[in-house]
């Protein structure tokens, strides 16, 4: 019997790994010059923590989570996003209280039962940033700025910021009743999911895709409309350090995210190298989760991107061999130079350079086309002549310069570095 992946689980080869080592180290890069730690909190939560923290009526709830009951009956769901855990993480061990201002960062697999499609699978990974512990409008605008140059530093253009506030509580209570009047006469002409949404929670109307409901969503009163004063000066503030800081921004007044938790700022961050479907990433303020989840009133803001969609835009760039090249590849004929080879090879990874070598005893025309398929930045070829001088000639792959060097791991290294 033949064997294949759970739909939508995918396999990442070793070919692709590059891609992915490179993303991480740039998330991890760019974190670490806002001075944001790594958090890693678990892969299984109990489901209330995300019925609860992300809300019934989102989509995610309602539609996309993996729950399953484990064996002594308690309903346990594969994380579909990482805030909420990093959030009870923040509360299960008093963070609160030893260290109340708290700059994290994740990356990770989460679990979504959507369709699968190109850029967009089940079992998807995400980076993210949560800032917890400050109400001041200059933290949103520095998860903003990371996420920027997190971007930028990967090679994206056109970027640009989608930007609104949700408001508070309240103004969100008012926005709801807003809401529901504008789309009553309407609602019966919409899809199904709308229909739902109306009665349970009409700001997620505003997320819908379906085209049928997209003409009624356009016209829609927008949430930055009816703020009360202390959210308008928050929003304001924002803007005003945006502007500060040159990062052009788009007011989109229907923006409210996909999750519940969200209150004032949301936003999201674009890029024409993505096409029509440009959104990289997402976020925005979380000051009820905090409390919502037992820890005290404390105020929060992050966002969150998908790994897949950037690997994409990054295999279109550049060849998997750049992403991870191979320092050298020793090429050798008979077995003195194999011998030699394998020393060699022993001493230099000691050293820190990746080194490979043939292990199938193929032909030396063979053996160098594997060097360029590795990607070898070197090239040494080790045979009976080589052994009987101890020099050799290493080759500049990019330039095919050959330089003459005695053959010690000294000498090699000061060439290759």
């Amino acid at each position: 019997m033949a064997y294949e992946s759970v739909r939508g689980m995918r396999d990442i080869l070793p070919q692709d790994i590059g891609y992915w080592t490179l993303l991480e180290d740039k998330v991890r890069e760019v974190a670490r010059r806002f001075n944001y730690r790594e958090i890693r909190v678990p892969l299984v939560e109990h489901t209330e923590l995300f019925s609860r923290g992300i809300g019934e009526a989102t989509d995610v709830v309602n539609k996309e989570m993996y729950t399953f009951p484990d064996k002594k009956g308690r309903s346990l769901t594969l994380r579909p996003e990482a805030t909420a855990s990093v959030v009870r993480a923040y509360v299960e061990h008093g963070l609160f209280t030893t260290e109340p201002f708290q700059k994290l960062f994740y990356i990770g697999p989460m679990f979504r039962y959507e369709k699968p499609q190109k850029g967009r699978s089940r079992q998807f990974h995400q980076y993210g940033v949560e800032a917890i512990g400050s109400l001041d409008p200059a933290l949103d605008v520095e998860v903003i700025n990371l996420a920027w140059e997190l971007m930028d530093s990967l090679g994206l253009k056109g970027l640009s910021l989608r930007l609104n506030s949700i408001g508070c509580a309240a103004d969100r209570k008012q926005y709801r009743q807003i809401l529901r009047d504008y789309f009553a006469e309407r609602i019966e002409s919409m899809c199904e999911d709308c229909q739902r949404r109306y009665e349970e929670n009409p700001l997620r109307i505003l997320d819908c895709k379906n085209d049928l409901c997209q003409p009624h969503i356009k016209d829609a009163p927008g949430s930055a409309e009816h703020l009360c004063k202390s959210c308008a000066d928050h929003f304001a503030s924002v803007r005003q350090h945006l502007d500060r800081l040159g990062l052009s921004y788009t007011i989109d007044s229907r923006l409210v995210r996909g999750l519940d938790y969200y209150t004032r700022t949301v936003f999201e961050l674009v890029s024409v190298d993505l096409g029509a479907k440009d959104e990289l990433l997402g976020g925005g303020r979380y000051d009820g989760l905090v409390e919502m989840l037992g820890g005290p009133p404390t105020p929060g803001v992050g966002f969150a991107g998908g790994m897949e969609r950037l690997i994409l835009v990054l295999k279109e760039r550049m060849q998997p061999h750049d992403t991870q090249r191979l320092d050298l590849f020793l090429a050798t004929l008979g077995e003195e130079g194999r011998s030699l080879a394998l020393d060699l090879a022993r001493d230099l990874r000691r050293q820190g350079l990746s080194v490979d070598l043939d292990y199938r005893g193929r032909a030396l025309r063979k053996q160098m086309t594997q060097a360029n398929q590795l990607g070898a930045r070197y090239l040494l070829v080790l045979g009976d002549d080589e052994t009987a001088s101890k020099k050799g000639k290493l080759k500049k792959m990019d330039s095919g310069v050959e330089t003459e060097v005695i053959l010690t791991v000294e000498e090699i290294e000061r060439v290759i570095e």
